[in-house]
């Protein structure tokens, strides 16, 4: 049906472009109409006598009509060229919407399976959370493990709004379901501090700038706080419960998480948006 819908807009939209841009069209419909009339009207008797002349002119004035419009398209063929994308573009259209929509593995979006997901769609906007004073990561315990973190952005605005708001939505969920208490390490991360993470080695970040989705404020790595400190390595067992709880939360959202990378990163998180970054992206 999509298809003979397209084919008659074609067939109507080449009609119409003829007679309003090109006299000689609404001269020859004309003409035509008014023969048909002058015809049709003649009684039935005449009509019997003359049947027969009457199919012969038909077919002169075919011809020669035919023969018009091939003359008329080698003398206009530049506007018709101008015209065709008008024509030919929502064909197409047409065409590709009623493939997809006629795909055998579409699926209908499943329902959401937890209602503060469904709260966060529906555009419930979270807060950050009181931040840590900054001398919680610039102890020494942090930086054996976190080097040059001192310096790192936690502005939650400097990162994108959908990220921002799904990733405090895990926080609030780690929160209240697992016990959790979650801070922000590093957000946002410009070009020039990501290059020189890079030149620290591959234990750091495999990435350059502008191949992390730091830049792009679609990742952040974060980790627990406990009595009022941040509690960042794997070896401890709490914390590594946490990391893997924190894996799921931020999954079931639909972001990445770096523990399941080879160079596994437990306390990232990124959102990989369609368009934003111009090629793939490594790993931190």
């Amino acid at each position: 049906m999509l298809i003979f819908l397209a084919l008659l807009y074609l067939s109507v939209a080449c009609t119409g472009i003829w007679l309003a841009f090109f006299p000689s069209g609404r001269d020859a419909v004309a003409n035509v109409l008014q023969l048909w009339r002058r015809r049709t009207g003649q009684q039935v008797t005449q009509w019997r006598w003359q049947n027969a002349r009457r199919v012969s002119n038909a077919r002169a004035d075919a011809h020669q009509l035919v023969h018009a419009q091939l003359s008329f398209l080698q003398r206009k063929w530049k506007y018709l060229a101008l015209a065709a994308p008008l024509i030919v573009v929502p064909v197409v259209l047409a065409l590709v919407i009623g493939k997809r929509s006629g795909l055998p593995a579409y699926q209908a979006v499943e329902p959401l399976p937890d209602a503060q997901i469904a709260a966060l769609l529906k555009g419930e906007q979270l807060v950050p959370p009181t931040a840590l004073p900054p001398l919680a990561f610039s102890t020494q315990e942090v930086e054996l493990v976190r080097p040059m973190l001192a310096s790192a952005s936690r502005n939650w605005g400097l990162l994108h709004p959908d990220f921002s708001q799904r990733l405090l939505l895990v926080f609030k969920i780690m929160k209240e379901k697992h016990g959790y208490d979650m801070a922000i390490l590093e957000g946002y991360r410009s070009p020039a501090r990501q290059d020189l993470l890079a030149s620290m080695g591959s234990q750091v970040t495999n990435a350059r700038a502008f191949q992390s989705w730091h830049q792009y404020g679609l990742a952040a790595d974060c980790a627990f706080v406990r009595d009022g400190k941040l509690v960042i390595s794997e070896k401890d067992p709490w914390a590594m419960r946490g990391y893997q709880l924190y894996g799921e939360v931020a999954e079931s959202l639909g972001m990445n998480w770096g523990g399941r990378w080879k160079m596994m990163d437990f306390g990232h998180a990124e959102l990989r948006m369609r368009g934003v970054m111009p090629h793939a992206a490594a790993p931190g």
